[in-house]
């Protein structure tokens, strides 16, 4: 089309729209990398973009997907009633929604316990302190039992303590590690002999240890979580040390010779030349730890009776209702979804914070 059959309105919008596509390519990234990379050629359609090629990238990144979860439902649902258990047949789609449900329910109603004892706590309070006894006011906690969605927090809190942890150790040892051969040669005996080793193996001597060193614990760090943060932690950190000193050594020589030519300080190297270089690696060791620290947490907290969904699980199949089941599957779909939730995060603050994943 030549410009002399373009209309003055088809002009003016036309900036418009390069800026909208613009904005959008640069959303892609981040779309993609939080999971929600259907949403762009949505996007894309409503600022004008060929119907064919969006409709094609829709169908891969949206139909395509939401026909395979659609097939896995209908066989789940097909098959489950089927196969009998000692708790009964195995519990459908339907069954365990309904169980979703009332998880969800149970949560308000311990809240709304919750709510009336502060609420008669500081009535008695008030009436006390009218009549000169404030001295014999008290705070107390309510103490009901925890909910599906506590317990859900709680192993979120334990899994993040853990992976701090394992963070903060496993990042400065594979710097070193990468720096220095001799120091790797040191180390990489230990984590090849460490790293293989299960949590139920650490568990027993986390627990001693825990409980030998950590006599007064306090109120919002119980020793039974500090347990499972430890050994999420001695499970986690590998994948992360490992990466970290791969990428360390893999930064370009001749960027390190620049270093020395300036005479630069050892933390201005690392900061200023391995660390920008290495980010990548680092964060990919960083998503793995993060998952493996996840799945360690749940069995810890299973084996030990910590809080947690781990706790949650082994309760329910100790429980033997005929509603246990669905509970635990419930349990199950929770952790993979919160697994998926947490990789798609690391995957972002990878975006963030390195050059190589930003295209």
């Amino acid at each position: 089309m030549s410009d002399a059959s373009v209309t003055p309105d088809e002009i003016d919008t036309r900036p418009k729209r390069e800026k909208l596509f613009t904005a959008i390519n640069k959303a892609s990234g981040w779309l993609e990398a939080l999971g929600f990379a259907w949403l762009v050629p949505i996007l894309k359609l409503g600022a004008g973009d060929s119907p064919k090629e969006q409709f094609g990238e829709l169908k891969r990144v949206l139909v395509i997907p939401l026909v395979g979860i659609m097939v896995f439902l209908l066989a789940w649902a097909y098959l489950a009633p089927k196969v009998q258990t000692s708790l009964g047949a195995v519990p459908g789609p339907v069954q365990v929604w309904a169980q979703v449900d009332n998880l969800w329910e149970d949560h308000k109603r311990e809240r709304e316990k919750a709510d009336a004892f502060y609420e008669r706590q500081d009535i008695r309070n008030a009436k006390l302190i009218e009549a000169g006894k404030a001295d014999k006011v008290k705070e107390r906690t309510y103490t009901g039992k925890p909910t599906y969605l506590d317990q859900i927090l709680t192993s979120l809190f334990t899994v993040g303590l853990g992976f701090l942890i394992a963070t903060l150790i496993a990042v400065p040892l594979g710097i070193a590690s990468g720096l220095s051969k001799t120091f790797n040669g040191a180390i990489n005996p230990l984590i090849q002999i460490f790293k293989p080793v299960s949590p139920l193996a650490w568990l027993p001597i986390v627990t001693m240890i825990v409980s030998a060193t950590y006599a007064n614990p306090w109120d919002w760090m119980p020793k039974s979580l500090l347990i499972s943060a430890i050994t999420v932690t001695l499970c986690s950190m590998w994948p992360t040390l490992i990466n970290t000193a791969l990428g360390v050594a893999s930064v370009d020589k001749d960027l390190m010779n620049v270093g020395r030519v300036l005479q630069l300080p050892t933390w201005k190297t690392v900061t200023k030349l391995v660390l920008p270089s290495s980010l990548p690696l680092i964060f990919t060791g960083l998503r793995l730890s993060l998952g493996v620290g996840w799945m360690v947490l749940i069995a810890a907290e299973m084996l030990a009776q910590n809080p947690g969904l781990g706790k949650f699980v082994w309760d329910e199949f100790q429980n033997g209702s005929s509603q246990s089941l669905a509970k635990i599957m419930v349990a199950v779909l929770t952790i993979g979804i919160i697994g998926f939730m947490l990789d798609r995060l690391m995957f972002a603050l990878q975006r963030a914070f390195t050059f190589s994943a930003n295209r």
